[in-house]
């Protein structure tokens, strides 16, 4: 039976139970993460725990965990989670339960810290031999994206309106740029530079961004931060989505078009080649 961590209690997690006034369930008051462990050993946990505690500083949800003990909340759940191969370490901390309904911050409210472990189904072969279809839609996300909370119905709806389009991911417009994919960061090249949406409010900053950076400084690749008008999507020689679950995959056609050659592209095969080095691949 699947473990979970509840409010400093590890349990099945079927015998988990939240309040009905959890300010979660009432008005999506918190955040989460998701982290990947290969081979038994988390993925960038510090990175992602960063941002978690940056989160709840934003927010103002005071919570006494510190990133040790998250970390070992982390490794508790991937080690005794009984999942043979990949997984997910998922975490969610919100403002708590109160003994009523109020949009201001309650008063002497302990947060409700949950935790759970999954398996990882990483992206198919055939993602990275041929690439995946995307369309694009309008970003009616708030203007907080780069808190990773659990309002995420504009998310929702984004995946939604891919998933009805038979496609994998829906690339966000706004104000004519570029932001993110559905749950994605999105990198765009031409002429073997890569760019890729400012880090501000307007997106998340995905860990596996981050690695892509590093990744692409280290190899020597040029690669820019800025703003990325809506018109380089339908002249880039190569798109890309990337997430801890999609990892870094190639977008070969957008809105029933070809990107590029309609293939995956050179500077993405020797970024992947990279990343799977670096997950020990």
């Amino acid at each position: 039976m699947t473990i979970s961590y509840w409010n400093g209690r590890y349990l099945p997690l079927d015998e988990v139970h939240v309040s009905p006034l959890d300010r979660g369930f009432l008005f999506a008051d918190g955040l989460y993460e998701v982290t990947a462990a290969y081979n038994g050993r988390l993925f960038e946990p510090e990175a992602h725990i960063a941002r978690l505690q940056r989160g709840m500083s934003e927010l103002r949800i005071d919570c006494t965990l510190s990133a040790g003990d998250w970390l070992g909340i982390m490794e508790r759940l991937a080690a005794e989670s009984g999942i043979d191969g990949d997984l997910t370490v998922y975490l969610q901390v919100t403002r708590g339960a109160a003994a009523s309904r109020g949009h201001a911050f309650p008063a002497g409210v302990t947060p409700s810290v949950f935790g759970m472990a999954s398996p990882l189904k990483r992206p198919p072969a055939a993602w990275r031999d041929q690439g995946v279809a995307a369309i694009t839609i309008p970003d009616i996300r708030w203007g907080r994206c780069d808190l990773k909370t659990v309002a995420l119905l504009g998310s929702v709806l984004a995946q939604q309106a891919a998933t009805d389009a038979g496609v994998v991911d829906a690339l966000q417009l706004r104000d004519g740029l570029v932001t993110e994919g559905a749950a994605t960061n999105i990198f765009v090249v031409k002429d073997g530079v890569i760019a890729t949406p400012l880090n501000d409010n307007r997106i998340l900053e995905g860990i596996t961004r981050t690695v892509i950076l590093r990744l692409a400084a280290e190899a020597g690749l040029r690669l820019e931060e800025r703003d990325i008008p809506v018109a380089e999507l339908e002249t880039a020689d190569e798109i890309w989505i990337s997430s801890t679950t999609k990892e870094i995959t190639p977008v070969t056609s957008l809105n029933g078009k070809p990107v590029g050659t309609g293939a995956p592209g050179m500077v993405w095969r020797r970024l992947f080649a990279l990343f799977a080095e670096r997950l020990g691949r």
